[in-house]
């Protein structure tokens, strides 16, 4: 008789051998922020007298000064999964959880690690030139650091309101909203905040925005940057020859199940959006359309 697993592994197994790259990277900033704390707890039990969590961040975080970036190349990726504070960690979380299970039911799970990763990199990258080419940003550059997922997260939200702009999501206290106008407020208040005190982190999100949208247009005329990440797609010629062929005027519209968009949506990566006939076109819609108010 096999042993039930505990709950940690159950855990465990969920985060990191499901295959689900999105539990995967939310386990790692869960990882990473438990670390942190238990590092804090150390030091202030009086365990000992070096702040040992403050000395692991300073090791993770990404610094503005592209001087002291050079000492730390690495921190333009490892301050993606680094953060402090309950609810910075919790709303970031919760947002690539809400967000990501809408990207994962029309796109691969390639992309979505690709986009949080290319993403994070993209804010990371605007933030370093912002603060080394901007005057008013270059004088506080040597004192100022940034941690936290949000550029990333950003990247995967403006992904999935480009792919799927009129999905709608309930919103507490402010009901049904389409996924195109989350969006543009998010971006909104990311603009008019960098004039305050979180200008590199704002600045951050933008650039974590901005490669979302870029990503899924680019993705639509048929060029897939995930690619880079490993494996070849595979070929389906001759499926693609078929879905070419155009319907006739009396079939009735796809019926939008997951094999029906991974369908499409393979061949908008190969061929681009304008190459989907009529009824694949209202098949994506109705599709993005199947899941409202569920999340």
């Amino acid at each position: 008789m096999a042993m039930k697993r505990s709950w940690i592994g159950d855990l465990w197994h969920k985060a990191f051998r499901s295959g689900n790259p999105l539990y995967v990277l939310i386990a790692i900033n869960i990882v990473v922020f438990l670390g942190l704390g238990i590092l804090s707890l150390v030091t202030a039990l009086g365990i000992t007298r070096i702040p040992l969590s403050d000395y692991v961040i300073s090791w993770l975080q990404l610094p503005a000064s592209a001087s002291d970036w050079l000492y730390r190349p690495w921190t333009i990726g490892t301050y993606m999964f680094t953060q402090q504070g309950l609810f910075h960690i919790l709303f970031n979380m919760l947002w690539l959880f809400w967000l990501g299970i809408i990207f994962l039911d029309f796109l691969k799970k390639r992309q979505l690690t690709f986009v949080y990763l290319a993403g994070g990199l993209a804010g990371g990258a605007l933030y370093l030139l912002a603060y080394n080419l901007i005057p008013i940003f270059r004088a506080d550059a040597y004192r100022t650091v940034m941690i936290g997922s949000s550029a990333s997260v950003s990247a995967v939200v403006f992904a999935t309101a480009t792919l799927l702009p009129d999905y709608t999501i309930r919103l507490l206290l402010f009901g049904n909203v389409k996924l195109k106008y989350l969006a543009l407020a998010f971006i909104a208040l990311a603009i008019l905040a960098v004039g305050g005190l979180n200008a590199g982190g704002n600045i951050a999100h933008i650039g974590g925005a901005l490669f979302g949208f870029v990503y899924i247009k680019r993705l639509q005329n048929g060029r897939d940057w995930s690619r880079i990440l490993g494996g070849r797609e595979r070929r389906k010629r001759k499926l693609r020859v078929v879905r070419n062929d155009v319907p006739p005027p009396h079939e009735e519209p796809l019926v939008p199940n997951q094999e029906v968009i991974d369908r499409i949506l393979d061949k908008i990566s190969q061929s681009g959006y304008d190459s989907l006939t009529k009824a694949e076109k209202e098949a994506l819609f109705k599709a993005s359309k199947q899941g409202q108010n569920e999340y």
